[in-house]
């Protein structure tokens, strides 16, 4: 069983890991210091939970792929109850447990990935043939998205609309299909932000932040100012100042802003160059499992990957200004019980995934 174990991705990690404990340290240490303590134990609970979600076979979730689209379908509506959903800042996003609040949309996002992944596996043969068959999964995709709306809960809605349409294209849906689909998400996507004013205007405050730099252009202006503290070398870590009630949700949306006044553009680099290693050994893994005809472990070890490395690529553009502010953490690094755990919870699923390769060992 340890000759199964992919230890280059463990590796990678666990220095993923390592960091984000120390960087929400040194985010909260001064303001909150007990968060440190609950990430602390968010990180031992997510260990717990990666073990067991490994003892379970892949056969399980295939299986379950149903179940787990039902699954996120009341996720989604429970949260929307009065009394249930928590409302914190506006939105309603939370379900409140005795000690710890659910966050809906992320549970969601991995229920969706085994789902989409069981339905690809199930219709693979006329993938290609049929538009009807992508379509009606895009249908059961978009109600799950209405539900996420509501909360309201964007970032996800990109996420799982971004993950869903390139594991159709891996799965060998025909280009002409995946371009309509493509084409469909980016009109749905404008719509969805002209609709709304306040998301249209973080999108004319991502144009010119300066301009709004005391407004709606609060968060990236102080990130920008984070980063070029930074430099190439850092100011030190727990030397950064951006932390201290100057950039909001520092140990969350924003902690990558924070790596990079500490540590500098080489600490940013490295960083990124973890995230790039991770996606590509699931990746691996994932293209082994279709050569092997272990579809339904192919197709969501690609969704799996393609969750980590789209979330963590939007935190990253969002952090530098790239990409309009939107709140998603970046995985295993950024504070939070729920992102934490479901990120545990896709380890597991990996974990399980390498150890029935009959190419390993």
């Amino acid at each position: 069983m340890i000759a199964r174990i992919d230890w280059i991705l463990l590796f990678a990690v666990a220095l993923i890991l390592s960091l984000g404990m120390v960087m929400v340290a040194s985010a909260t240490m001064a303001t909150n210091a007990s968060l440190v303590i609950r990430h602390g134990a968010y990180l031992i609970l997510g260990i717990g939970v990666c073990l067991a979600i490994c003892l379970i076979p892949i056969a399980f979730w295939e299986k379950s792929h149903r179940v787990c689209f039902l699954l996120a379908i009341f996720l989604c509506c429970l949260v929307l109850i009065p009394g249930i959903g928590l409302e914190m800042n506006g939105a309603r996003r939370w379900i409140g447990l005795p000690g710890f609040s659910l966050q809906a949309s992320e549970f969601s996002k991995l229920l969706l990935v085994v789902y989409v992944a069981g339905y690809l596996s199930r219709f693979r043969e006329d993938l290609r043939n049929s538009i009807w068959i992508l379509l009606r999964l895009m249908l059961m995709l978009g109600i799950v998205s209405i539900l996420l709306l509501a909360e309201p809960a964007f970032g996800s809605v990109v996420v799982i609309g971004a993950v869903a349409t390139l594991m159709i294209f891996l799965a060998g849906a025909r280009i002409t299909h995946f371009l309509f689909l493509g084409l469909c998400a980016v009109i749905i996507i404008a719509i969805l932000v002209v609709a709304e004013p306040y998301r249209l205007e973080r999108l004319s405050s991502f144009y010119d932040p300066w301009a709004v730099a005391f407004g709606s252009g609060y968060q990236l202006t102080q990130a920008l100012i984070a980063f070029g503290r930074g430099e190439i070398m850092g100011l030190g870590l727990g030397e950064g100042i951006q932390k201290l009630f100057y950039l909001p949700e520092a140990h969350n949306d924003f902690i990558f802003a924070v790596i990079a006044e500490e540590l500098g553009l080489i600490g940013s680099v490295l960083l990124v160059a973890l995230f790039v290693l991770l996606v590509l050994r699931i990746m691996r893994l994932a293209k082994g499992s279709i050569e092997n005809q272990k579809f339904f472990s192919g197709y969501l070890a690609y969704g799996i990957a393609l969750t980590i490395g789209i979330q963590a690529l939007i935190n990253f553009g969002v952090n530098t200004g790239v990409l309009p502010t939107k709140g998603l953490t970046l995985p295993f690094v950024s504070y939070g019980g729920n992102s934490l755990l479901v990120c545990f919870a896709m380890l597991g699923l990996i974990m399980r995934i390498h150890l029935e390769d009959p190419n390993d060992g």
